[in-house]
């Protein structure tokens, strides 16, 4: 499967840097899997983390939850800042699916809103998130399509599989670049300045 950028113009490679680094776990789907992108039209950002758990008695269904914590602001904003009158919150979902060869299905099926951050008023709504695609097993990564039935349609987003259990606290990795006048280290031994 070949991935495009859709209609939020961010790339692949950029949503992959942000990406906390991959789990292998020993079942090739279940677990906890993030992505974190950056929507240009609608300057959003948005993460998004799956925990993909199997369905006893079963080879191929799929359960779990999807949280999406989304917020408004620029291109540089990779973690949520300051409300200032902008949209922010965090909108969770029981999510079902399947997993049949490589390709997975995971979509909401009920969402409820975790946190109103910020400017969220009671006429609120949401299309529940559809991903699907498949996992490259050799770096960890749920390459899908999202089609919420709204304004995402066939929007790729990259998972990175970040943990095999979904009790261990998670953060995103955001890299930083430094400032341009700061002077390029140099590798020194021990002791020396």
């Amino acid at each position: 499967m070949t991935l495009f950028p859709g209609n939020g113009g961010a790339t692949i490679a950029e949503q992959r840097a942000r990406l906390p680094p991959p789990a292998a776990c020993k079942d090739p789907v279940s677990g906890v899997w993030q992505s974190h992108s950056f929507n240009e039209m609608y300057q959003e950002w948005g993460r998004f983390t799956l925990t993909i758990r199997r369905v006893e008695g079963s080879e191929t269904a799929l359960e779990g939850e999807i949280v999406n914590e989304s917020w408004y602001g620029p291109k540089t904003e990779k973690v949520r800042g300051p409300c200032v009158g902008r949209l922010q919150y965090i909108v969770s979902m029981e999510a079902r699916g399947e997993y049949v060869g490589e390709t997975v299905k995971f979509q909401g099926i009920n969402w409820k809103m975790e946190d109103a951050l910020c400017s969220v008023d009671g006429s609120f709504g949401y299309n529940l998130d559809r991903f699907s695609g498949v996992i490259d097993h050799e770096i960890q990564e749920f390459q899908s399509i999202n089609n919420d039935g709204g304004r995402y349609i066939d929007v790729p987003t990259v998972f990175r599989r970040v943990s095999c259990d979904d009790r261990e606290e998670l953060a995103p990795r955001v890299t930083m670049a430094p400032p341009p006048l700061y002077p390029p280290e140099e590798e020194r031994g021990c002791g020396v300045f």
